[in-house]
């Protein structure tokens, strides 16, 4: 994976006529307009990548969805205070968001960096009340290596279990933003330094993990995504469903790897109602364990 093609906005094609959007910076910048209270710099361990954020809406309220989101950057890049906009975005939505850092290459190899997700998690189901948020309704995202490590945590039991949670009771959904699920073989030296022998590489993939029971999915990607196959999101839904597990897709036209992030922005809302899905899903996602 291209870390420019994850962590910045770049070239849409539209109508033959291409387009320089604005760079991550600007994002942020126009992302203080949005009504929400930010909470920086707490630590969900020790260690100068174990920080997070969390963005709540300014109206206060308790009982309100709980959303932590993990930023792509190829596992082996990527900060949280480039994704303002983000955390702004589905704070304005009425949910509390929290954006961890986790550590990455060559610090880490996989599956450190699984470990520090479900601690962020772990943080987020504790600490989520002190916030307005509800435990119950509990939401893993991201976007990119970020959706990879979402779709780990909630499809692979092993590393929430790790944390004293069950990704099939304490997870109330899954939402995964370009991800990459089932993309085996590796065509890279450092994503093949990252993951491993090849003969244990299976065990990095979020597709074989699903077994039926696991959390309801919205999966969307881009149809011009050339940094990450759509065909993961295709083969990850196809796999859910035929488990019986409820998996909602979306395939944006003319949107690729980085305007589907980036159309979380409000200036850039306009190429894919990347936001007002999320959104749907989450609102129409019932609490973990209500039994409807």
């Amino acid at each position: 994976m291209r870390k420019a093609g994850l962590l910045a906005l770049g070239l849409l094609a539209g109508a033959g006529v291409a387009f320089w959007l604005a760079p991550v910076a600007t994002l942020n910048a126009l992302a203080r307009i949005e009504n929400v209270r930010v909470t920086a710099d707490l630590a969900y361990a020790d260690g100068p990548r174990h920080g997070l954020d969390v963005y709540a809406p300014a109206g206060g309220g308790k009982g309100r969805p709980v959303v932590v989101f993990f930023y792509g950057g190829g596992w082996e890049d990527g900060e949280r205070a480039l994704y303002r906009f983000v955390g702004s975005a589905l704070a304005s939505r009425g949910f509390v968001t929290i954006i961890p850092d986790y550590r990455v290459y060559p610090e880490v190899r996989f599956p450190d960096f699984l470990q520090d997700g479900a601690r962020a998690v772990r943080w987020a189901r504790d600490h989520a009340g002190e916030y307005g948020g509800d435990e119950s309704r509990l939401f893993l995202a991201g976007h990119s290596a970020g959706a990879h490590i979402a779709a780990m945590l909630a499809l692979d039991g092993q590393w929430l279990n790790g944390e004293g949670m069950d990704s099939r009771r304490d997870i109330a959904g899954l939402i995964g933003l370009a991800g990459p699920y089932d993309f085996l073989p590796l065509h890279s030296r450092t994503l093949e330094a990252i993951f491993g022998p090849e003969q244990t590489r299976a065990l990095s993939q979020p597709i074989n993990f699903v077994a039926g029971g696991e959390p309801p999915a919205f999966l969307a990607t881009g149809l011009n995504d050339t940094t990450v196959d759509p065909g993961n999101t295709s083969r990850l839904a196809a796999r859910l469903g035929r488990q019986g597990d409820a998996v909602t897709t979306r395939f944006y036209p003319r949107v690729d790897h980085r305007t589907l992030i980036g159309a979380l922005s409000p200036p850039l809302r306009l190429f894919a109602p990347v936001l007002d899905d999320v959104a749907a899903f989450i609102d129409a996602t019932p609490p973990r364990g209500s039994g409807t």
